[in-house]
């Protein structure tokens, strides 16, 4: 068996994977997981090194995706392919929060005329499970399954209150925050003070922070037993909407959804 990369041999180690553990699905999800906007395409050697691996096991890897049909090859240089969007399309369908909450998005985004978005936590990052806004500037289909830092955004900052202390400090520690506008808050001790504001308050309004001109207002989405599941976004350009207003009309309808929603989230 080929030799594991420094970096794949620790993170086996860390985990301390047992002999259930399959090495080769591992791989190819790392495979899969490595292409994104900043690697539409990636050689057989550009791969390897995103994952950490041998030359011949991501050889081995992508060679099995593209005859799954998950890549495609043109020349050296490996691309996804649409049959990917099975394994998010499973995921969405199974998903009760996204099947239930897309259609409160499109309907919250059409009464107020600003874009509304559900998320859920990951790690460090924040993916989100449904999308509406008022235009049609920006297709639906490329904000779901969308990834953001959770330090810098409302969404992020009221998932990351949700979670237990010691929970919420190992993300912190492991956190290496970076400037996404010039307004992002990079500092690790006012980014645990932001949290934490978000939890005293139940909420969290962040402007700018990851997109210039933009404000955004989040809340988190409970179920029936108190558990945080989800949060829900509602953002607006801040021409259009300075935060008295996020907060005397915005708010109170993200609250109200959420007490709606509580009974049905699961």
């Amino acid at each position: 068996m080929p030799k594991l990369g420094a970096e794949a041999s620790r993170q086996r180690a860390d985990a301390a994977l047992g002999p259930d553990h399959s090495e080769a699905l591992a791989r190819g999800i790392a495979i899969l997981s490595a292409f994104g906007p900043d690697r539409r395409q990636m050689t057989l050697a550009e791969a390897a090194r995103a994952v950490d691996l041998p030359r011949a096991t991501a050889r081995r890897a992508l060679l099995t995706l593209t005859h799954l049909g998950f890549l495609e090859v043109d020349g050296r240089l490996f691309r996804l392919t649409p049959k990917v969007l099975q394994l998010a399309s499973g995921y969405l369908g199974a998903n009760g929060v996204s099947a239930l909450l897309q259609p409160r998005c499109e309907r919250i985004a059409a009464t107020t005329g600003a874009a509304c978005s559900v998320a859920m936590l990951d790690g460090a990052e924040i993916v989100f499970v449904a999308y509406g806004q008022a235009s049609r500037l920006m297709p639906v289909n490329t904000m779901i399954g969308a990834r953001l830092p959770a330090h810098c955004t409302a969404l992020g900052r009221v998932l990351l209150a949700a979670l237990p202390d010691a929970e919420l400090e190992d993300i912190l520690r492991a956190l290496r925050p970076e400037a996404v506008t010039p307004r992002t808050e990079t500092d690790p001790g006012r980014i645990r003070k932001a949290i934490l504001a978000a939890r005293q308050a139940g909420h969290a309004l962040v402007e700018e922070e990851m997109e210039p001109g933009f404000r955004s207002l989040a809340l988190p989405l409970r179920r029936y037993d108190g558990r945080v599941v989800a949060a829900l976004n509602i953002g607006a350009p801040i021409a259009q909407h300075p935060p008295e207003a996020m907060r005397d009309y915005f708010l109170p309808l993200l609250r109200m959804e959420a007490e709606a929603l509580a009974a049905e989230l699961v």
